[in-house]
């Protein structure tokens, strides 16, 4: 955590995990998910208290599940210093 008790934004050593070496596969968001809120100490209850969101919801989040609501995600990933970003694939 942060000063004031905010989360700490991720810095670039934190989302070098996020950019795979060839050969190996880039976390998954619910990975990324438990891994943020393990480093900030945080339990699930405490996480989806802060982020307005059900406990159920943010165990489903880092279970991967395939249904899961953008609108409730946002303010997890907020609590948790996180962001979602979409980009372009390459067409090559």
């Amino acid at each position: 955590m942060g000063e004031g008790g905010t989360p700490r934004e991720q810095t670039a050593d934190d989302k070098s995990a996020d950019n795979p070496r060839a050969g190996e596969s880039a976390p998954t968001l619910g990975e990324q998910v438990r891994r943020r809120r393990l480093e900030l100490g945080l339990l699930q209850a405490e996480v989806a208290d802060l982020a307005g969101v059900s406990e159920r919801f943010v165990r489903a989040v880092e279970h991967d599940k395939a249904t899961i609501r953008l609108d409730k995600l946002r303010p997890l990933l907020e609590v948790l210093g996180l962001e979602l970003t979409a980009r372009l694939r390459s067409t090559t």
